[in-house]
């Protein structure tokens, strides 16, 4: 199937309420170009110097999502036009966000990346790291942050009751600290090889790259 045949199959079988993210990492001008033709307007990238790229080269009502762990000296180059951060997971990490977005004039939209699998390459807060962040955004102290919600990411495992549980358990840490909060709204979970489970668990964004594009080029 083409790109275009695999990324209509998938919006059709997504919920309406599913945001999806085409995680474009490693992918093509051209590969992106056939999946922004069939309509898709939200990418994914992992790596600062190729989400800046394609960004200069490509259609500007893209919205431009970074995925991967972001380093704090790599924020400056994407602060001006990111839509979206996925995976701000320390609190110094935000407050450089927070110092970019105010050079730039722009509030910038973050998700707090919860550490919730069993590796421990995975980057992440624990839930008192993640409640003393947000607290620091209530006090109004990151005026150039927006924070949109949570992000997590599964143990790679064929084990599904574990996966299960790992998103079930994000899902409950997103009920817990969006009551009340305005803007709170969006739930990061769910890859590939997971992803209908983490949209029965409550996932309201998914980040879909091999469904879409094939097999990973490698980088």
């Amino acid at each position: 199937m083409s790109i275009t045949q695999k990324l209509n199959q998938i919006v059709e079988s997504l919920p309406p309420e599913v945001v999806l993210v085409a995680v474009s990492k490693t992918k093509s001008e051209g590969e992106i170009t056939e999946a922004y033709s069939a309509g898709q307007r939200i990418f994914g990238e992992n790596k600062v110097q190729e989400l800046v790229r394609k960004w200069e080269h490509l259609p500007k009502d893209i919205e431009w999502h970074m995925i991967g762990h972001l380093q704090r000296n790599k924020v400056k180059y994407i602060a001006g036009f990111v839509s979206l951060i996925h995976g701000v997971d320390s609190l110094r990490l935000l407050r450089e966000i927070d110092k970019r977005g105010a050079q730039q004039g722009r509030v910038i939209p973050c998700l707090l990346q919860v550490h919730i699998a069993e590796e421990s390459t995975k980057f992440g807060f624990d839930k008192t790291e993640l409640t003393e962040a947000i607290d620091v955004v209530d006090r109004g102290q990151l005026p150039h942050i927006q924070l949109r919600g949570l992000m997590g990411m599964a143990t790679f495992t064929d084990d599904s009751a574990q996966v299960r549980s790992e998103f079930k358990y994000l899902k409950s840490l997103y009920d817990t600290f969006g009551q009340g909060r305005e803007n709170f709204d969006t739930l990061s979970m769910g890859m590939s090889g997971d992803y209908h489970i983490a949209i029965e668990e409550g996932s309201t964004m998914v980040r879909l790259g091999s469904s879409i594009f094939g097999s990973r080029n490698t980088a």
